[in-house]
């Protein structure tokens, strides 16, 4: 009794039954242009035939070969000795037969392969709590060893260069006032849309500079700085530093004596704690300029009044919190972005890692902190 299981393009698989020997003639050329035939049948043949005892090879008419002819072959072989079957390859080629033995000298661990559980919600829950008090411990002891850095900077002890805190100001700066301009001016052109769609109502147009002006100097002018600075400069950061990691940079420099604390976070933080309030000041006129734009160029608003408004409402406390609120911004922003740089591993992919970790770390400080400092000003009255 001869069957096929036969590919429409070049290879060919021949199954003859003689008594209890199961004969696979292979034939034309298993290479992985061709679609390799379907072996399901025969291998669902070879478990439901009793009557099977050897598992023999026909090469005649076998042409090329490569990995494809292996993989189906390892895949007979499996399913005979499982099945208790004497699986005869003598008659292989001889380039076949020592690939063969390769695949079969060692055999594979028991419980090497990822085997898939299903965790209870109990489990679940435990370890995102451990994972909550390490990630907090790492925090505190990286904040530690900063404010130890700062010490030594105070006593004159510390040790950078001074051309790298030039270096980081200018990027984290200069270099930032670009897209720190388009987003200030399109948020004070969004306030001013959505405070005049109320204001009209009453006939009370002039009130949006106040609105503007209050919204950016206290709240919007840092915040929209600080997360647009977590992305750009928190991300840069953790990825310079991850980098460095990597390449064994940082081990080099304490091979060598250095204090990576002192000679690359400590300019870093340094740099954007001095930069970010004069973002602020920048992101509140971009903002108060924007909404200019509206209020003179869709309202009866002039310029004059327009400026007298927002200096009237404006006062210097305002400017002082939301100064205030950026710099603490720019110290949580440098702080996740050389926290996540300092914990990369010495992979590529752990640097997108860490640049991703560190703004999204960075947006949940500048969040809390934002809005804890607003409960405090509300509190204090100011």
């Amino acid at each position: 009794m001869t069957q096929s299981y036969v590919n429409e393009v070049l290879c060919k698989l021949d199954v003859t039954l003689h008594q209890e020997t199961l004969e696979v003639s292979l034939v034309g050329d298993w290479v992985l242009e061709a679609k390799t035939p379907c072996l399901n049948a025969l291998l669902t043949q070879m478990q439901a035939s009793s009557g099977i005892k050897q598992v023999v090879f026909s090469t005649q008419s076998l042409g090329r070969w490569d990995s494809l002819l292996m993989t189906d072959l390892i895949r007979l072989i499996d399913c005979g000795q499982r099945q208790a079957l004497i699986v005869n390859t003598s008659t292989l080629p001889a380039g076949i037969q020592g690939l063969l033995s390769l695949v079969y000298a060692v055999p594979e661990r028991v419980g090497a392969r990822r085997q898939l559980t299903h965790r209870s919600f109990f489990e679940v829950v435990g370890y995102m709590g451990l994972r909550c008090v390490k990630e907090a411990n790492a925090l505190v002891t990286f904040t530690g060893e900063v404010a130890l850095s700062f010490w030594a900077l105070i006593r004159g002890k510390a040790r950078f260069r001074w051309v790298d805190l030039a270096l980081n100001i200018q990027e984290c700066g200069p270099s930032a006032l670009p897209i720190i301009t388009l987003i200030s001016l399109l948020v004070g052109l969004i306030l001013a849309f959505v405070g005049a769609l109320q204001l009209a109502l009453f006939g009370a147009q002039i009130y949006i500079a106040n609105l503007v002006g209050l919204g950016m100097t206290r709240e919007m002018g840092g915040l929209m700085a600080a997360i647009i600075m977590s992305g750009r400069t928190g991300a840069a950061y953790a990825a310079q530093l991850g980098t460095m990691q990597v390449n064994s940079e940082i081990d080099a420099l304490k091979t060598m004596g250095f204090a990576p604390m002192e000679f690359l976070v400590l300019p870093r933080i340094l740099a954007l704690v001095m930069v970010m309030p004069l973002l602020c000041l920048y992101a509140d006129l971009m903002g108060m300029i924007g909404g200019s734009l509206v209020t003179v160029g869709f309202f009866d608003v002039s310029w004059l009044e327009y400026l007298n408004r927002t200096a009237s409402s404006v006062h210097l406390m305002d400017l002082t919190i939301g100064i205030i609120k950026c710099a603490v911004f720019g110290v949580l922003i440098a702080l996740s972005g050389c926290l996540r740089g300092m914990q990369c591993g010495r992979s590529a992919s752990a640097v997108g890692e860490a640049a991703t970790s560190a703004v999204v770390t960075g947006i949940v400080f500048i969040v809390i902190a934002d809005s804890l400092m607003t409960l405090m000003c509300n509190r204090l009255g100011v």
